[in-house]
């Protein structure tokens, strides 16, 4: 999977559809995206299955490895995109769990599949992680990839292209923290940061579709319009007011069940306070820093309960999708072509989103 970022036209030798190309997006510097024609992959080995990629979502992921900032080694240039739907182009000898035209999402981590966790289904928590694609290794942006087979999950009939290429890490995402994690019940109340976020849609609509009272943060009105159009009951801009004081007098001073946290220092120790006594605080991300201060004795005094929550397990995925099925869909905020890819990231980056970026191919 890894090198052929480093594969430039007419280097070509080794692929077995003689002389075939495609394209791949590419990065090659920080902040600086090229779209190459590179060779194509050859024919899938036993195990592994060929996909056309058709569309991709951007994340958080993407910018910090556009930006530079990967916490882990790399060689540029690299193909990135780390979340992606498709459908099957030919399989590997053997293989009959799949066939050509079958329409799939991918998953990106490249766990060792024998581990401990890997067997108990907890892939996430994989012992022997390689890497992740589109981040430390080659990505999804590109037009055919070779997978394994067991890191493939089918897509119902009626999700289209664009809204699987969701499932992966935003809707997979949120349904780890929420259900595996954070237990979310029907009837609780739960405070989502970042609302107009790709995750933060998804928190909303997700905790809404069980009965919940959500309380969510946006950035400006025009947003906080769009998560109360959601099902948001309670929408706070955070640039205008104290959300904490806010999420206290709502509950009755009481606190919310569940926060929802992926923002970091910014808001975590806000949605702390939020929280009522023996309520449960889920994290994804920390975009506004890596560190924090925390009152100890606020914590156990409290009980909170902190859960630490990276990616999403194949079952998640496959969860993710059946919701799509049902009817719950993604917030979708702009589609771009292929061309376009850094002006999506550019966009991601600018926190004017309101829920997902896709690229179609």
């Amino acid at each position: 999977m890894s090198g052929i970022g480093g594969t430039l036209v007419g280097e070509r030798a080794g692929s077995s559809q003689a002389g075939a190309s495609m394209r791949a997006l590419m990065l090659v510097a920080d902040r600086k995206i090229e779209l190459r024609d590179i060779p194509a992959p050859p024919a899938p080995a036993a195990g592994e299955v060929q996909i056309r990629i058709k569309a991709i979502g951007l994340n958080h992921i993407d910018v910090w490895g556009w930006r530079g900032m990967a916490f882990a080694k790399r060689t540029l240039p690299l193909i990135v995109g780390v979340e992606a739907a498709g459908e099957i182009a030919s399989v590997g000898p053997g293989l009959t769990s799949y066939r050509a035209g079958d329409r799939v999402v991918a998953y990106g981590a490249l766990t060792c599949g024998v581990c401990k966790a890997c067997h108990a289904g907890r892939d996430n928590l994989c012992e022997n992680v390689a890497s992740i694609m589109g981040f430390h290794v080659d990505g999804f942006a590109r037009d055919l990839v070779n997978m394994p087979a067991r890191l493939v999950v089918p897509v119902p009939s009626n999700v289209s292209f664009r809204d699987a290429a969701c499932a992966p890490v935003a809707f997979g995402t949120v349904q780890h923290m929420l259900f595996d994690n954070a237990k979310l019940e029907p009837g609780e109340t739960i405070l989502v940061q970042a609302g107009g976020s790709g995750i933060g849609t998804t928190a909303i609509k997700m905790a809404k579709a069980i009965g919940c009272t959500v309380i969510t943060t946006v950035g400006d009105d025009e947003k906080a319009a769009k998560a109360k159009a959601l099902g948001a009951d309670h929408v706070i801009n955070y640039r205008t007011a104290r959300f904490e004081s806010l999420v206290r007098k709502l509950t009755g001073k009481k606190g919310v069940d569940v926060a929802f946290e992926h923002v970091g220092p910014d808001t975590f120790n806000g949605s702390l306070l939020c929280l009522k006594r023996g309520g449960r605080l889920v994290t994804c991300g920390s975009t506004s820093g890596q560190s924090i201060t925390m009152n100890l004795f606020q914590l156990y005094l409290q009980q909170y309960r902190i859960f630490g929550s990276f990616g999403c397990s194949l079952r998640n995925i496959g969860e993710s999708l059946a919701k799509m099925a049902s009817g719950l869909l993604p917030v979708i905020d702009t589609e771009v072509p292929l061309e376009e890819f850094e002006r999506g990231l550019a966009r991601l980056e600018s926190r004017q989103v309101f829920g997902k970026i896709i690229v179609m191919f």
